[in-house]
C-alpha cells in the first residue's frame, strides 16, 4: 500500500510555461493524481478581479430575504439549479447544514418526450432578483474556470503519459457552479456538525474549489488511505482541485476520487466549487474501456471507509453518466425529485435496498 498522505500537495501551474520546469510539474502532478487525489494549484491564470468580484458578491447574495431566495428555489427547476436552504440537501442520508445557490453554463432547455430523462438536467439558470451585475460576475467566473479546466486537463494527460486533449472528449456542454454558505453554529450534544457529509464528488469530471473565507476559518477535510481525516486549510490565491467519480472510472481506479467532508464551526464559511461537467451520454462501457489498455497494471488504493461511499456510476447500476447523475440529484434533493421525476423517484430512492 502507498504511504498515506498527511498534507495536500501544492502545484505551481506556471512551471508549465518553460520546458526546463515542466518535468517537475508533471512529476509532482502525477504524485498528486495517483497517491492523493486532492491538490492546491496556484499561478493558475484566473484573473484576480474575477475571483474578488465573486467573493465580494457572496455576503450580499446570502443576505437576500427569504422571499427573494424562494423566488429562485431549486424546487422550481427540473435542472436542479437555484437556491436550496439549510438542511434541504442530504449526504449519506443526513441533512447538510448549508444553504446554496446552484448555477451552470447558461444553456436553453432542450429536453422533450422521447429523449432520455437525464437530458432534462440541461437548462437555464434562475437569477436572484434578475440581478444583471451578479449574473455578469457569475458568468465571467464560469467562463474563466471552464478555460482553466481545459488547460489543466492537458497537464493531467501529460502527467499520466497520455497525449494532450485525451480527456476533453468526455466533457459536457454544461458545467456547474455552487455558491455555498455554511452558517456558524455552536456545538451541542444533540446537534449535527455536518456541513456536508463524507462523499466523493459525483457532479463532475474534476472539481475546482475556491475557499472564499479567511484562512482561520476551517472545515474542509479529506480522508487519507489510512482512514484518517486531513485538514485542507484555506491558502490564499489557490484553488483546491480534486478528482470526480467519472475520472476515477475512466482511469480504471488508478486516480481515485478522494472522500471528503465539511464540518461546521462557530464561524460562517463560504465555499465555491466549480464542477467540470461530464457528457450525459457517456456509457459505462465507454468509460471503462476507452483507456483500459493504458491503465491496466497500474495500482492505487484507498481507505476501507472511502471504498464504501455510494457511487452509482462506479458500481455499474446505471448505463450512462447522465442517469447516474440524475439519480444522485434526486436522492440529494428529494422534494425536487418528487415534483419533476416522479416516474423514477421511488426507484432511485430505494435502489440500494437489498
Amino acid at each position: 500500500m502507498t504511504a498515506s498522505f498527511t498534507t495536500i500537495p501544492t502545484i505551481d501551474l506556471s512551471l508549465a510555461n518553460h520546458p526546463d520546469t515542466l518535468p517537475k510539474l508533471v512529476q509532482d502532478l502525477r504524485h498528486a493524481l495517483i497517491d492523493v487525489g486532492f491538490l492546491y494549484i496556484f499561478n493558475h491564470g484566473v484573473p484576480a478581479p474575477v475571483i474578488a468580484d465573486l467573493v465580494h458578491a457572496l455576503p450580499e447574495l446570502f443576505s437576500l430575504n427569504l422571499e427573494a431566495k424562494r423566488a429562485v428555489a431549486l424546487e422550481n427547476s427540473p435542472h436542479f439549479l437555484g437556491y436550496s436552504g439549510v438542511g434541504t440537501e442530504n449526504t449519506g442520508g443526513r441533512a447538510d447544514l448549508r444553504e446554496q445557490f446552484e448555477f451552470a453554463t447558461e444553456l436553453p432547455a432542450t429536453w422533450r418526450e422521447g429523449l432520455p430523462l437525464c437530458e432534462r438536467l440541461r437548462g437555464p439558470n434562475q437569477w436572484p432578483n434578475n440581478n444583471a451585475k451578479l449574473r455578469s460576475v457569475i458568468e465571467r467566473y464560469i467562463s474563466e474556470l471552464t478555460h482553466l479546466g481545459s488547460r489543466f486537463l492537458n497537464l493531467v494527460a501529460q502527467a499520466l503519459s497520455l497525449p494532450s486533449g485525451t480527456f476533453q472528449p468526455f466533457l459536457s456542454d454544461q458545467h456547474r457552479l455552487k455558491l455555498v454558505h455554511y452558517p456558524g453554529s455552536s456545538p451541542s450534544p444533540n446537534s449535527s456538525n455536518q456541513g456536508v457529509g463524507p462523499h466523493k464528488d459525483s457532479s463532475g469530471w474534476w472539481t475546482f474549489l475556491l475557499q472564499a473565507s479567511p484562512p482561520e476559518v476551517k472545515g474542509l477535510q479529506v480522508l487519507n488511505k489510512a482512514g484518517a481525516w486531513v485538514d485542507v486549510p484555506v491558502v490564499p490565491d489557490t484553488f483546491v482541485v480534486n478528482i470526480g467519480q467519472a475520472f476515477e472510472v475512466v482511469t480504471g481506479g488508478v486516480c481515485k476520487a478522494t472522500t471528503h467532508r465539511v464540518l461546521s464551526g462557530r464561524r460562517e464559511r463560504f465555499s465555491v466549487p466549480f464542477f467540470q461537467g461530464v457528457r450525459r451520454d457517456l456509457t459505462k462501457a465507454e468509460a471503462v474501456g476507452a483507456l483500459k489498455a493504458h491503465f491496466t497494471g497500474m495500482v492505487s488504493d484507498e481507505s476501507a471507509e472511502g471504498s464504501q461511499i455510494d457511487s452509482a456510476f462506479l458500481r455499474g447500476k446505471y448505463d450512462t453518466w447522465g442517469e447516474s447523475q440524475l439519480r444522485t440529484k434526486v436522492r440529494s434533493h428529494r422534494e425536487n425529485g418528487k415534483k419533476f421525476y416522479g416516474e423514477v423517484y421511488e426507484l432511485y430512492i430505494n435502489d440500494d435496498i437489498s
